[in-house]
């Protein structure tokens, strides 16, 4: 099987919320970062608790998410998943692991960091949707 090519790697990240006000252009570059990655089934992406550096696009196959060993949810093609590392040193909140061969894209940290670094203009897009996201969180209820 090829690898994918740069436009289905972008179209593939501009399913994830952190990216959606990105423009073709600013979700190619960040494509161009990217790796193209298949697994087997079993394969554990994320472990609770352990540091995350990596950002998961599924494209094929599905995953299951546990924490504290029970089952929490399953994800498919165009879900993601590791999203939080790609802005914090945080642990991660869950174990990932391939529930069927799995392919994914994945993104580094600091190769996204480096992006933004080098792009202000999707940095200020990325910052935007997170700001929005965070106010929508936040908001309160009673108004």
């Amino acid at each position: 099987m090829g690898g994918l090519s740069q436009s289905r790697k972008a179209d593939a990240l501009r399913g994830a919320p952190l990216f959606e006000g990105l423009s073709k252009k600013d979700l190619v570059e960040l494509a161009r970062v990217t790796d193209d990655l298949q697994v087997p089934a079993g394969t554990v992406l994320c472990k609770e608790d352990t540091l995350g550096r990596e950002f998961f696009v599924l494209v094929e196959g599905s995953v299951d998410i546990t924490k504290g060993g029970k089952k929490i949810a399953t994800r498919g093609a165009g879900d993601f998943v590791g999203e939080i590392a790609l802005l914090t040193s945080l642990r991660r909140t869950a174990t990932v692991r391939a529930a069927t061969p799995v392919r994914c894209l994945i993104l580094m940290g600091g190769d996204f960091r480096r992006v933004l670094d080098e792009n202000p203009g999707i940095q200020r897009k990325v910052m935007a949707t997170l700001a929005e996201r965070v106010a929508a969180v936040t908001a309160d209820p009673a108004g």
